[in-house]
């Protein structure tokens, strides 16, 4: 399951600036992140840190990560699917440049 990449430019607001900025503070979620943006698209059961950590703890990740608007997560039959949205991690990202 794959979804194409987008391009369109986003804005991030104050808050979900500070958001993204502390959810990526975790090491973990910062690997998760790091993980889904080196694939097109992949299956959550595929993430590495389910080595490590119990799927209460890997859901609670992603719900952060999903919550700031970094990943997006797809439902289908019982595996979730994760997706980088890039063009909010691109925004991020630009505005840590700018500082």
């Amino acid at each position: 399951m794959k979804k194409k990449a987008t391009s369109k430019r986003v804005s991030l607001s104050e808050e979900q600036f500070y958001a993204i900025a502390r959810v990526l503070g975790d090491a973990r979620r910062l690997g998760i992140v790091q993980q889904v943006a080196a694939s097109e698209g992949m299956e959550c059961s595929a993430l590495h840190v389910h080595e490590e950590l119990s799927p209460a703890t890997v859901s609670h990740h992603m719900k952060e990560l999903s919550e700031v608007g970094l990943v997006e997560i797809r439902r289908s039959g019982r595996e979730a699917y994760l997706f980088l949205c890039r063009s909010v991690f691109d925004a991020y990202v630009r505005r840590l440049a700018s500082l």
